[in-house]
């Protein structure tokens, strides 16, 4: 089967619209007809070669997607022909299957076990959920990644007790959420950062009490005035969505004393994280610091749970998308991403 697929081919350079074909199914894999992907700032990553991708050029992009399957390989039980199924990068029930294979250009290449930037897709059992099909598209593609990852942060990750303060650096795709998820926890106050002061509206349309511009160079000023405001000195929960090693520095002296700070956004390789005035880390009960993995969602256990959740009205994923791209548009929704004016970005395929 041919289909078009948006294509890395060079790293730092535009991605290339291709017609990719597929190869038989290998045990364990699934042919998923892609309905719309999101694009998650992994993509960006990805695209400047920050994920040790280098090597395997030419690939299939995305991780996060809505779809339906058009044929299962050997060994599939947890999904059927005609179920519509989340795409998720994390791994659930099913069989860990092979890496899949295309034709490109009549020659074989190799890409990731999932993947959504296409009109098809060959993908690992273990990457699919099953979901109602009157489950919205969108929905679908946001808990593959963005949506699940922030709930899942706040539900597993932060402890988060009914009142307790948080902040929110990044108000992209991922920090929107966890500012959605973290009131719905009933956190208090709620404060989104970024560096685009555009960003704004944005975070306080998903729910934050307050927001800081972290491109600021007062920002510490800034948000010691903001947290006085509210009569507190200090924050119990903070979670990094930008990888930006020295605003994680510069925030962790915020952390109160039984406080917790959760990397979201992975730092770039090779960059090192320094903790001012680090014995304060021992004061009180003792603060935290903690990486996390795609918040430990457990997709078969976790994302019909999510879907429920947006049912009784509690999540609303209208205030998380801003703009809407073809597939051929995609290096658009690319710059538009990169350009700080976006929430989450959905591809319609």
């Amino acid at each position: 089967m041919k289909f078009k697929a948006a294509v890395l081919t060079e790293i730092d350079k535009p991605l290339d619209i291709k017609t990719v074909e597929t190869t038989p199914l290998k045990t364990g894999q699934v042919l998923v007809r892609n309905v719309v992907s999101g694009l998650c700032g992994a993509q960006l990553q990805e695209i400047s070669g920050l994920k040790g991708n280098s090597k395997f050029l030419p690939h299939l992009l995305g991780h996060e997607g809505c779809g339906i399957v058009e044929e299962i390989g050997l060994g599939v039980t947890n999904v059927k022909i005609g179920d519509k199924v989340i795409m998720h990068w994390r791994v659930g029930k099913g069989i860990e299957a092979p890496f899949p294979s295309y034709v490109l250009d009549d020659r074989i290449i190799s890409s990731g076990k999932v993947t959504t930037l296409s009109e098809y897709s060959i993908v690992s059992e273990n990457r699919l959920t099953t979901v109602p099909f009157d489950t919205p598209n969108e929905l679908c593609a946001l808990l593959g990644c963005g949506l699940s990852t922030a709930l899942g942060t706040i539900e597993n990750e932060t402890d988060l007790r009914l009142g307790e303060s948080v902040l929110i650096l990044g108000s992209g795709g991922v920090g929107l959420n966890l500012i959605q998820a973290s009131k719905i926890r009933g956190s208090y106050p709620t404060i989104g950062a970024d560096i685009f002061e555009n960003k704004r509206s944005l975070a306080m349309n998903a729910g934050a009490d307050l927001f800081v511009s972290s491109g600021s160079e007062n920002f510490s000023e800034i948000l010691t005035k903001m947290l006085k405001s509210e009569s507190i000195s200090s924050l119990d929960v903070i979670i990094d969505t930008t990888g930006n090693s020295e605003m994680i520095s510069s925030t962790i002296p915020f952390l109160s004393e039984r406080g917790r700070f959760i990397m979201v956004g992975q730092p770039k390789p090779g960059e090192s994280l320094t903790i001012l005035n680090a014995n304060q880390m021992f004061f009180g009960q003792g603060r935290t610091i903690k990486a996390t993995q795609g918040g430990r969602v457990s997709p078969s256990e976790d994302l019909l749970r999510y879907v429920n959740l947006y049912r009784s009205g509690l999540l609303n994923i209208d205030k998380m998308i801003s703009h809407r791209f073809s597939l051929d548009e995609i290096n658009l929704a690319i710059e538009t991403l990169k350009s700080g004016n976006a929430a989450r970005i959905m591809i319609q395929l």
